[in-house]
């Protein structure tokens, strides 16, 4: 008579089955909660900054956008292609990100260390974009106080 077994045993000794199915299900919404976390959380930061919101989600040109908030070279695109030099380039780009938006020291590192954590907060608090547009300084007048208008006749 052949017989199969359909529960988990450790050694010979029957145990209590894990459901893998709930566990690849929860890990796979973790990942999905974050990366819809990181969405939302660049969105509103190019919004911010005075960027379309929907480049957030446009690979590569995401990049371009990033570098031109962050007020670094286009060109610094083609670094972010190379191993290990991409994660120095990242790191800079996050820095310069930081500065763009008046954070301090600290909340840089924590950029750095802990994105899905300190982006979200960058992205919801009351930091404005700095590097945008500075109000036009009004143009001077044509007279100088020093010598007078010449007399018209």
């Amino acid at each position: 008579m052949n017989t199969t077994q359909t529960g988990c045993t450790l050694n010979g000794a029957p145990i209590d089955c894990p459901n893998i199915g709930l566990m690849v299900g929860t890990v796979g919404l973790i990942f999905a909660l974050i990366i819809l976390i990181n969405i939302i959380a660049f969105w509103k930061i190019f919004t911010k900054a005075g960027k379309p919101g929907w480049a957030s989600i446009i690979p590569v040109y995401n990049m371009v956008v990033m570098l031109e908030i962050a007020k670094k070279p286009i060109w610094w695109v083609i670094l972010m292609f190379i191993p290990v030099v991409n994660v120095v380039v990242g790191i800079v780009l996050t820095i310069e990100l930081a500065k763009a938006f008046g954070k301090e020291v600290g909340f840089t590192i924590g950029l750095v260390i802990l994105p899905i954590i300190f982006f979200p907060i960058m992205a919801f608090d009351d930091s404005k974009y700095i590097y945008g547009d500075t109000p036009e300084v009004p143009p001077m007048p044509d007279t100088n106080p020093i010598i007078p208008p010449a007399a018209t006749v």
